[in-house]
């Protein structure tokens, strides 16, 4: 803690640039974005996912980038125009490999690494959905959505294909369900799941005729929504393909039950299942360089979806199995290699920072290698590391250190020239002892432009998750610098339930949903206002999205007195509906208890609803009506509450974002509005 300590004191050093206006929603939405490094076989280049702001047109727009890593100026690849994602090498590092929509359908391409014309490598009829190149780089695996009934078909896309396009004379749009999981996050179910199939590549690059290798799996590879290509993998001769995809026959919309299957690449046999005996959570299969350990990442309670996630390692012979650093207490992340095959990488949350490790796998001894702000990805090679991070002043970059974390040095530099216009506010971590006399930690940024001896007033931010935290991370949703930008103050709190200081701490929020958080946030809010006299206390509002949402609902009804207004994005207000109307029941069912039917009690513990008459703080409500999670009726109730107990209240809907606002134009507005209630209800005129 004393090092994370130093390192946050070195933040609150002003840049050496003055700047030439402080930080708004517009800059945040305008910066690049980088993602998605691969490194090319030899190690001397990385390829990368460059997202531009097209404002005008309100969208993103993709292109795939290459930069040297000994340094030099990065090398566009592919077009804007052609908005190309998923960069990945060919075997031989002569080309690299994409996914973008041709004829709106998106397919995969490749482009000479050194520049030239991009061509389409197949021309399906169906989206390819994520892809790995096979170790030789003679095939490609990919993942699209099928009809389940389609599998059996001989030609499983060209029966999807057929079902998809339905006589021009039928006017019905109907759909008629027999089981649960209708819809996920913002999509219904429309009876098609991700399937993995293998197709050759000839000499010229072109897909030879799929193969289905995981027809008779009725799951999503990779899962939805957020699934990736982490989540299967080629063995090292590429004869055999990995994957993890949740057990239905365990219930979909109430399990966490994920399983790891091995196929054969040709498809000559039904998967097969490695890890039955674990009911819980098994995930992202990583076959060892050798090929005779596979490692995954496990938790052990089911139903539980942010329980710990240990390393294993399963010997492929004999069927032994081991964690691997079963003392470290944090949660890994998809896992990757060295090239001597005696250490693993991950990175996860830990203590307000998300850094990168290295696991000896022999020993179980754990290192923290690029520790202060957030490594958003990296690519292992033979004697360096490439590292795409960034923290709460600086957007995503790639940097090169060596295979120990040292040295860093920062390759890429997209956003310099916006970021030496905007002035970013300073920041500093803070502990206190919270509810049951733990260490809590909390930070805390300064508005731009601060001015010593002046009093600000200030955004108390309350993560989501719940089983989150608000980290030194550069967020394109929840980013502490627009507000320090509009010269407010931010004070946020990791309360108990938050990630990165120990399973144990992330547990106890679970049934306790208004107990020891609003205690944390007491105590935190109360210890920030000692520790930084330029905090006004007399002038904060309290915001909040998802489950910070709820939190914002359940201070209105319980700790409303030191507020002058509230913001509740996408948050729950009836605890006990939730348990019906939200679409991972898991969740809800593990968080109160069980079901609501079996265990009421446990809903209305901590339900906001029931606390409506304590309500007297002016509330902005916001909902994304395509919000599946917590869903249009949740931000509707809110709102009626407040109208009808008479307080001043507005509720911005937006018709076309989920549980996230995500479009250039929505992104604004919502800062906008958000920003305006606080000024409105904070300003010397609102005393």
């Amino acid at each position: 803690m004393k090092s994370l300590i130093a390192l946050s004191m070195l933040a609150f050093v002003a840049p050496a640039n003055a700047a030439t206006q402080p930080f708004t929603a517009m800059d945040l939405v305008m910066m690049d974005r980088v993602s998605d490094q691969a490194l090319s076989p030899d190690g001397r280049t990385v390829a990368l996912h460059l997202r531009e702001t097209d404002y005008a047109a309100n969208m993103g727009r993709n292109s795939i980038w290459t930069v040297p890593l000994a340094g030099g100026k990065p090398t566009r690849l592919t077009d804007a125009a052609l908005n190309a994602t998923t960069p990945r090498w060919s075997a031989d590092g002569s080309h690299v490999f994409f996914l973008a929509a041709g004829d709106g359908v998106n397919q995969l391409w490749r482009v000479p690494a050194r520049g030239g014309e991009a061509e389409a490598v197949g021309t399906l009829s169906l989206d390819i959905g994520s892809y790995k190149l096979s170790p030789d780089g003679k095939s490609v695996l990919f993942s699209a959505d099928l009809f389940v009934e389609c599998a059996k078909d001989p030609a499983p896309i060209a029966c999807t294909k057929k079902r998809l396009d339905k006589p021009a004379d039928d006017k019905s749009s109907g759909i008629l369900f027999s089981e649960g999981f209708v819809r996920h996050w913002d999509t219904w179910s429309d009876g098609r799941r991700s399937q993995l199939l293998m197709a050759g590549m000839g000499a010229d690059g072109k897909f030879g005729e799929p193969r289905l290798l995981t027809g008779s799996i009725d799951g999503d590879i990779p899962s939805k929504p957020f699934g990736d290509d982490s989540e299967y993998a080629f063995s090292p001769d590429g004869k055999t393909v990995y994957f993890n995809v949740r057990n239905l026959r365990a219930g979909e919309p109430w399990s966490t039950n994920f399983d790891i299957y091995s196929v054969p690449a040709d498809g000559s046999a039904e998967p097969t299942n490695h890890t039955a005996h674990n009911k819980a959570w098994d995930a992202n299969p990583l076959p060892s360089r050798d090929g005779k350990t596979l490692y995954y990442l496990a938790m052990t309670r089911p139903g539980f979806e942010a329980d710990r996630f240990g390393i294993w390692a399963l010997d492929l012979a004999t069927g032994q199995r081991r964690e691997i650093a079963p003392d470290w207490d944090r949660s890994a992340s998809a896992l990757k290699e060295s090239v001597d095959g005696k250490t693993l990488f991950t990175t996860t949350t830990d203590l307000g920072q998300h850094p990168l490790f290295a696991i000896d796998v022999s020993t179980g001894r754990v290192s923290k290698l690029v520790g202060d702000g957030q490594v958003r990805g990296f690519e292992v090679g033979e004697k360096s590391l490439v590292v795409a991070r960034n923290d709460l002043r600086h957007p995503t970059d790639l940097y090169t250190a060596n295979l120990r974390g040292r040295n860093l040095k920062q390759i890429t530099r997209f956003n310099a020239v916006r970021l030496k216009e905007v002035e970013t506010g300073e920041f500093e971590f803070f502990t206190f002892k919270g509810a049951d006399d733990v260490s809590v930690q909390g930070y805390v940024v300064k508005p731009a432009g601060y001015k010593a001896g002046v009093k600000y007033p200030v955004a108390f931010i309350i993560h989501g998750g719940p089983q989150g935290a608000m980290t030194n991370d550069f967020h394109y949703r929840w980013n502490p610098q627009t507000y320090a930008g509009q010269g407010f103050a931010v004070v946020t709190i990791n309360f108990h339930g938050s990630t990165g200081y120990g399973q144990a701490f992330t547990d106890a929020i679970s049934g306790d949903w208004g107990g020891k958080p609003l205690e944390d946030l007491k105590l935190g809010w109360a210890a920030a206002l000692k520790k930084y006299p330029f905090l006004d206390a007399d002038r904060a509002c309290a915001l909040g999205a998802s489950y910070g949402g709820y939190m914002v609902n359940w201070i209105a009804g319980n700790w409303n007195e030191p507020w002058k207004c509230l913001i509740n994005h996408d948050g729950v207000f009836d605890t006990r509906s939730m348990g019906y109307v939200t679409e991972e029941l898991w969740f809800t069912e593990w968080e109160n208890g069980g079901t609501v039917y079996d265990n009421p009690e446990g809903y209305e513990k901590f339900n906001p609803l029931n606390h409506v008459k304590n309500w007297k703080v002016p509330m902005l409500v916001v909902q994304g009506e395509n919000d599946f999670r917590i869903p249009t009726t949740q931000g509707l109730a809110t709102f009626n509450a407040l109208q009808r107990r008479g307080i001043p209240s507005e509720l911005l809907v937006f018709p076309d974002e989920n549980h996230w606002v995500l479009k250039p134009h929505n992104s604004v507005q919502w800062h906008n509005v958000v920003n305006n209630w606080i000024k409105r209800w904070t300003s010397t005129d609102a005393r």
